[in-house]
């Protein structure tokens, strides 16, 4: 049995850990709040441009084609781009975890296609560098605080790829934030931009010709998707490690009770220890 020395050992350090979890839920419980308030306020933003886009659409397929824009054009997908959304720490739980582990089920769901990755955030590039899978950029430092410049780089990175038909089509996974207990991962496909249907309800009077405000819109809204992205992301993993830490607390309360009970019980032993041999002692002078 360890002695009483090892077990005061190991209480302290498992209380300094739980000191350090407690913070870390605390700071991440602080910080859920402005990034859940900024994740939220893009949806209705990315909605109402989608719905834009879609009633451009429908007003432009009057007169022209819509789908002869670049960014509408579908092909066979041999070549896909995958951008893979993940933090730049850990301690999150199975925030990481779960999103790469699907990220491998779909380049293993597209075992003929050509799948290369853009990876934002530390955890996707570790990850795919150490296997090898080929890599058309990496953006570490960014998903901390996301801005929509470093967004807009990667959308135009991303639209020179298509346009230039380098690329056959682009998929993007990423944790949205659901709610505190669990994201959403989600995989979706930005390029070609699938237009939402129910297009030509609403009757828009437009300065300029509708095609021409479509292929000026068309990159914007890859913009937008990959910068909702981001701030998804930063929200849900702040919400995925506020729950890690929450329950790494617990558990290192529950582990330093343990270790105070044997504790007791092993200084219980040595009294009794120390009393029957004094006992004896005193027995055998007698």
């Amino acid at each position: 049995m360890p002695s009483l020395i090892d077990f005061r050992r190991r209480i302290r350090s498992v209380t300094n850990t739980q000191q350090i979890t407690k913070a870390m839920k605390m700071v991440s419980a602080a910080k859920l709040r402005h990034a859940q308030d900024r994740a939220l306020a893009s949806r209705p933003y990315a909605e109402m441009m989608a719905r834009v886009l879609s009633e451009l659409a429908a007003a432009a397929g009057s007169t022209e084609d819509p789908g002869d824009l670049p960014l509408l054009q579908v092909r066979e997908e041999k070549r896909i781009q995958l951008i893979v959304v993940t933090s730049d720490r850990g301690l999150a739980g199975a925030f990481n975890a779960n999103l790469l582990r699907a990220a491998q089920r779909f380049m293993d769901d597209h075992p003929n296609a050509d799948i290369r990755v853009e990876s934002i955030g530390r955890k996707a590039r570790d990850y795919f560098l150490k296997r090898h899978v080929p890599m058309t950029g990496e953006h570490v430092g960014i998903i901390e605080k996301p801005s929509y410049q470093d967004a807009v780089v990667i959308a135009d990175q991303m639209i020179a790829l298509y346009s230039k038909e380098e690329t056959d089509a682009v998929y993007i996974i990423v944790n949205e934030f659901k709610n505190v207990m669990s994201p959403n991962l989600v995989i979706r496909r930005i390029l070609p931009i699938a237009m939402p249907e129910g297009g030509g309800q609403i009757n828009y009077i437009c300065e300029q010709p509708p095609g021409e405000l479509l292929r000026t819109l068309l990159p914007r809204y890859v913009q937008l998707s990959i910068y909702r992205a981001m701030l998804e992301s930063v929200s849900a993993e702040h919400a995925a490690r506020m729950t890690a830490m929450d329950a790494a607390t617990q558990n290192a309360a529950e582990v330093a009770e343990h270790l105070t009970l044997n504790l007791n019980r092993a200084r219980q032993g040595a009294i009794t220890t120390e009393l029957i041999e004094i006992v004896s002692g005193a027995a055998a002078l007698s």
